[in-house]
C-alpha cells in the first residue's frame, strides 16, 4: 500500500506540473489563409493561439520589406467606410516592420469583414476566472494525493479558503472585476455604436461573473462536506481535474458556435450563420481555416492520463481498505 501511495503521489505531482505549465501555454491554434494575405507577409497565415486566460498573437515575423497588414486591408479589401476605421486604426500598429506583426488584430479584421464579434469579447467570464479554477483544481489534486482522511480535509479546507480569499480580494477589493467589465465594454464599443446595448452586455458580464464566483465558493463547501461524509467522494478530486481537456474543448466549441451564429450587418458581405472549424480544415468565403490543438493541450492530455491512473489505483485501495 505504501508503494501504491507513492505512485499516486508521483502521478499527482506530474499532473500538478502539467496543470501549472498549461495555464501559461498555448492550448489551441487557429490560422486563416487567403490570396490577399501573401506568405511573405504572413508565413503561417493569420495565426492566433488560444490560452486559458486570453488569445495571443501566433504569427512568426514576416520577411523585411513585405507588405504589412493595414496596407493589405486598405488596398485589397478597399474599406474606407467610417464603419471600418476602428479596425484600420487598430492595425496601424502592425506596420512597424516584421516584429510588429500582430495576427490577433488581423483575425479581428477578418471577423469584422464577415460581421463577427471581436475575439476579445469571447469567454468574458471564463478568461478572468481561469486562474481561480486552476487553483481550485490544484487543491483538489493535492488533497487526493493524501491517503488519510484528516490530512485530506485539512488540505481542502486551507487550500479552498486561500483560493476563495484570493478570488474575492482580486475581483472586488482590487477592483479587477470592474476593470475587466470596463475593458470588455471598451473593446465592444470599438465595433458597436449602441451604448445602451453595450451597457447591458457589460452588466450581464458583471452579474454572471459574480454568480460564478460565489457558485465556485459554494462548490468548494460541497466538496469538503462530500469528502468528509462519503468515502468514495474523494475519487472526484482526481476525476474533475482530469476532465480539464474536455472542459476546454466543450467551452471552445461553444464559443465558436456563438461567434458563427451571431453575425452582424456591419460586414462587407453577408454569409449565412455557420459553425467555425473546431478541429481540422475548413473554408469560409475566400478564407481557408485551420484549427488544431497545440502543445499546451498535450499537457492537459498528460494530466488526464496521470490522474486517471492515480484514480484507478486509489479506487483499488478503497476496495482493499488501503485508503481512508
Amino acid at each position: 500500500m505504501n508503494k501504491q501511495n507513492k505512485i499516486v503521489a508521483g502521478l499527482t505531482l506530474i499532473s500538478l506540473i502539467c496543470l501549472a505549465i498549461a495555464y501559461f501555454a498555448p492550448i489551441w491554434w487557429v490560422s486563416l489563409t487567403a490570396p490577399n494575405y501573401p506568405t511573405d507577409a504572413f508565413p503561417d497565415g493569420i495565426r492566433i493561439h488560444f490560452h486559458f486566460d486570453g488569445v495571443n498573437n501566433g504569427c512568426r515575423a514576416a520577411a523585411k520589406g513585405s507588405r504589412m497588414a493595414d496596407e493589405i486591408i486598405q488596398k485589397d479589401l478597399g474599406h474606407d467606410d467610417e464603419r471600418y476605421n476602428p479596425i484600420l486604426d487598430a492595425n496601424k500598429n502592425v506596420n512597424k516592420g516584421a516584429e510588429g506583426l500582430d495576427c490577433v488584430h488581423e483575425m479581428n479584421t477578418i471577423n469584422h469583414y464577415v460581421g463577427m464579434f471581436p475575439i476579445a469579447t469571447g469567454a468574458p467570464v471564463e478568461k478572468p476566472l481561469a486562474k481561480f479554477f486552476f487553483g481550485f483544481f490544484a487543491v483538489m489534486m493535492l488533497a487526493f494525493a493524501l491517503p488519510k482522511k484528516k490530512p485530506r480535509l485539512a488540505v481542502l479546507a486551507v487550500g479552498f479558503t486561500a483560493v476563495a480569499a484570493w478570488m474575492l480580494v482580486d475581483q472586488f477589493v482590487m477592483g479587477n472585476l470592474a476593470s475587466h467589465v470596463a475593458d470588455y465594454m471598451n473593446e465592444t464599443g470599438r465595433f458597436f455604436r449602441e451604448p445602451e446595448r453595450i451597457k447591458a452586455w457589460g452588466d450581464n458580464v458583471d452579474l454572471i461573473t459574480r454568480i460564478v464566483i460565489f457558485g465556485l465558493i459554494a462548490v468548494m463547501a460541497v466538496v469538503i462536506v462530500g469528502v468528509a461524509m462519503i468515502r468514495g467522494f474523494q475519487l472526484l478530486l482526481a476525476l474533475v481535474p482530469a476532465l480539464l481537456p474536455l472542459f476546454f474543448l466543450v467551452t471552445y466549441a461553444a464559443w465558436l458556435w456563438f461567434f458563427g451564429h451571431n453575425l452582424h450587418p456591419w460586414g462587407a458581405f453577408t454569409v449565412k450563420p455557420f459553425m467555425p472549424t473546431v478541429f481540422g480544415e475548413g473554408k469560409v468565403a475566400q478564407f481557408s481555416t485551420y484549427s488544431y490543438p497545440y502543445w499546451g493541450y498535450g499537457l492537459l492530455l498528460a494530466l488526464f492520463v496521470c490522474m486517471m491512473l492515480a484514480l484507478l489505483i486509489r479506487r483499488k485501495q478503497l476496495r482493499e481498505g488501503g485508503a481512508e
